[in-house]
């Protein structure tokens, strides 16, 4: 059985980074919604269409299809985006079980203020299409509560930990259904 590991969280405390590594050590896809939305844009299909404000799930939309299909192939999928809202996690949670995988539903933080603001501060895009945003939007973006029963992990001391963590996790659930 496929794992689907949803990556939440606000820009820069260290999603891609984390999705990059998992998928390194494991073998898992990484679906970057930051990658989506860029060639969305560079297009120019969301100008033609009324511009983000109009079309603001477009990305997640997209990846949640992809997601879908590698998850039915037998791929695990590390799903990489900020996922600020409930409406958002419970789509990415039908995606996995329309696809009869495993759910593993992660909150990414990085509770040291100081460290969060320099990521951000000094991230430069990597992709043509994608600006990053200001430590001021950061702090402003609508993000929802999250679940009790979902997996935190902080990237305040390194990525490492985090990374371990959630490898540990792929690997659980795969025990858990005895695939």
């Amino acid at each position: 059985m496929s794992s689907l590991v949803v990556l939440s969280g606000l820009p820069g405390v260290g999603k891609t980074t984390i999705a990059r590594a998992v998928g390194a050590e494991t073998g898992a896809v990484h679906l970057r919604i930051d990658t989506i939305e860029a060639a969305l844009s560079t297009s120019g299909i969301v100008e033609r269409a009324g511009g983000w404000e109009s079309n603001p799930d477009a990305g997640y939309r997209v990846a949640y299809a992809v997601a879908g299909d590698l998850l039915r192939a037998g791929h695990d999928v590390v799903a990489d985006s900020v996922n600020p809202l409930g409406i958002t996690r419970t789509a990415w949670a039908a995606v996995a079980d329309a696809a009869h995988a495993n759910l593993i539903d992660v909150e990414v933080t990085c509770v040291d203020r100081a460290l969060h603001r320099r990521r951000v501060e000094e991230r430069v895009s990597d992709l043509e299409g994608l600006t990053v945003p200001t430590w001021a939007e950061v702090v402003q973006r609508r993000y929802e509560p999250r679940a009790l029963s979902v997996l935190r992990v902080d990237t305040s001391a390194g990525i490492e930990t985090a990374v371990g963590t959630l490898v540990a996790a792929i690997r659980a659930s795969v025990e858990d259904t005895g695939v």
